[in-house]
């Protein structure tokens, strides 16, 4: 029987800029190292299926399972205080989504799977040690029952990738709510289209804060709820001695999960100023900082945000106007129907009607 995994791809109906269509580059000799059956279980997907060589190939990159759309994801960054327009997903491809049996939607991502156009430098590729740490580390938060991306699977490429020295290569297939990060909303400011920004930002609300739909001001409802998730977030981290290493906006989830772990650590003792990142210098995200750095990172999102109401905000007063003024002169001009009483009322009520279908 195929691997059934009965995606729904959202993202991928949103407005191509934001994203760039591609598969996988296939792999020599994949070979599966490791499947969670449990997570798989709860994806409904069946982890024997997955375990087969026809799940190897999917998991490897090597096959594209029916209804995926591949795509690699756009998105900026402040790294180390320095903004980076364009970053992007420079070595994973976000298969899809998927519904699981608890009625919650997530992605599903191959990392290590290829050179994307947004790879840089990079070979698009992940070595085996990191992917296993990524495996072992995002697992052991979850049971932990910190708020992090899982780890379906992971398969070995049956290829070398060069780093410091040759080393065996690997593929991750990942798990997240989202892979929507901060940085992606600064992407997209960055476009300059205020219509795309307010569609992305409906998007995230339907998807990720529904409860902001219907708030007076929904942009700065999904502001508070990002806040209120990364406060958390790094509330469990210094319960449990966690310092994430690179807390810059593209490694900062907007649904509040811990995601990306590069030169993560756990504390044996206690110290504010240790350092864990190899290319962090100037020492400028140690153990102490975790708390400020969030806020740093989440400053990104609220110029973001509140730029996006306050033309909102602009639009509606423009609106009213027009309309007041079309009511005076109603006697030689035509009152257009391009807006009614539900527009004005609801910001995002035209905006939420255009979104692609999600649950």
């Amino acid at each position: 029987m195929p691997v059934q995994f009965r995606f729904d791809n959202s993202y991928a109906r949103l407005p191509e800029r934001l994203y760039a269509r591609l598969d996988p580059t296939p792999v020599f000799a994949p070979r599966l190292v490791r499947v969670n059956s449990g997570l798989a279980e709860s994806l409904g997907l069946d982890p024997g299926e997955l375990a087969s060589p026809e799940g190897i190939e999917i998991l490897s990159g090597n096959r594209i399972p029916e209804g995926a759309t591949p795509i690699a994801l756009a998105y900026a960054g402040h790294q180390f205080g320095n903004f980076v327009p364009q970053l992007g997903d420079g070595r994973a491809v976000l298969l899809g989504e998927i519904v699981g049996r608890d009625g919650t939607r997530r992605d599903i991502q191959l990392k290590g799977s290829g050179e994307t156009p947004y790879s840089r430098d990079g070979d698009g590729r992940a070595a085996l040690g990191p992917v296993l740490r990524e495996y072992i580390v995002s697992e052991a938060m979850a049971a932990l029952g910190v708020p992090t991306t899982r780890a379906l699977a992971a398969v070995t490429t049956g290829e070398s990738v060069r780093r410091e020295t040759m080393l065996p290569g690997a593929i991750l297939t990942r798990v997240a709510a989202s892979h929507i990060r901060i940085g992606t909303f600064q992407f997209v400011a960055a476009q300059g289209s205020t219509e795309v920004l307010r569609l992305f930002a409906d998007y995230v609300i339907a998807r990720l804060y529904p409860q902001a739909e219907t708030a007076q001001q929904p942009y700065r409802a999904l502001l508070d709820a990002v806040v209120a998730r990364q406060a958390d977030l790094i509330a469990c981290w210094m319960l449990i001695g966690f310092i994430h290493g690179v807390m810059n906006t593209d490694n900062t989830s907007i649904a509040g999960q811990t995601i990306d772990y590069g030169p993560c650590a756990f504390l044996d003792q206690y110290d504010p100023a240790i350092v864990f990142s190899s290319i962090d210098h100037l020492a400028a995200m140690p153990m102490a900082t975790s708390r400020t750095l969030g806020s740093g990172t989440l400053r990104g999102l609220q110029r973001r945000c509140c730029h996006c109401w306050q033309k909102t905000r602009i639009k509606l007063w423009q609106l009213r106007r027009s309309r007041s003024s079309r009511s005076r002169h109603a006697s030689s001009r035509r009152i257009s129907g391009a807006y009614n009483a539900k527009s004005v009322s609801s910001p995002t009520a035209k905006r939420m009607s255009q979104l692609p279908r999600i649950c």
